[in-house]
């Protein structure tokens, strides 16, 4: 597994779209840090771009790295190699160059920045979690998507559309239901609804961390109300990791009993 690792690694970091992706968040942090005196803000606005932007690329690339190996996994599935070990290991190592760039990408504008040497270290490092947790989660689904779908426009058309339907859709169906049945107790719906959007649990893992609560909206609220900022926090990374897990898991189910 390491070798197919290391080299769906460094060939998705010779990419061009790898640098492009570091470099926009390296401009994004330099340019929020330096013009803005309040660190607690510049995360905020990170978040609100981490947490759209982070699925849609850890989506798009998963897809897109699946179907362009296509050729060379088959010639791998020739070779005395279990199944499991070339397709976790495709999935760790563009995980990992995007989960790289990310935090490259941010870690040297905050360093430069001197946030090491404050208590906004911590929140700049729940941030990165975020960030890196959504990177393996969407790419994970990304796989799955395109290790369900022969055809390439259906594999792009269904992935773009998942990620639609929780960065866009999922929160409006959620806020309709909000309105229609606010007669009933909706604290436990709340919950439950959260914890299948990973989307909408990492802003929320972020807004517990930096405890505003003028920002945690009705379900970070809730959150709140019945765990404590502490607990949580990290009921919410259980269920997080939950999301890389379940997703990595029906990855070698599904290429174990697929047909190439």
């Amino acid at each position: 597994m390491l070798k197919i690792f290391k080299y769906s690694f460094f060939d998705l970091m010779r990419s061009r779209w790898s640098y492009v992706y570091f470099v926009f968040y390296l401009l994004i942090g330099f340019v929020l840090l330096f013009l803005n005196n309040d660190t607690s803000k510049a995360v905020i606005t990170l978040m609100n771009i981490i947490v759209v932007l982070t699925p849609l690329i850890g989506t798009i690339f998963g897809v897109m790295y699946y179907y362009n190996s296509r050729e060379f996994t088959e010639l791998l599935l020739a070779q005395p190699l279990k199944r499991t070990t070339i397709f976790l290991g495709q999935y760790i190592g563009v995980s990992f160059s995007l989960s790289l760039s990310l935090v490259l990408g941010l870690g040297i504008p905050f360093v430069a920045y001197g946030v090491t040497q404050s208590t906004a270290i911590f929140d700049f490092i729940s941030l990165l979690l975020v960030g890196v947790f959504l990177t393996f989660i969407f790419v994970a689904l990304a796989f799955n998507i395109a290790l369900s779908n022969e055809n390439k426009i259906k594999g792009f058309g269904y992935a773009i559309l998942l990620w639609l339907f929780l960065a866009v859709i999922y929160d409006g169906l959620f806020l309709i239901s909000l309105v229609l049945f606010q007669e009933y107790p909706l604290d436990q719906f709340s919950l439950f609804a959260t914890i299948f959007n990973p989307i909408d649990l990492s802003r929320i893992v972020i807004l517990l961390k930096l405890d505003i609560s003028a920002l945690l909206g009705y379900t970070g609220a809730v959150f709140q109300k019945f765990f404590g900022t502490n607990i949580g926090i990290i009921a919410s990374t259980i269920v997080l990791i939950l999301w890389v897990l379940l997703p990595t898991f029906r990855i070698v189910v599904k290429a174990k009993k697929k047909d190439f």
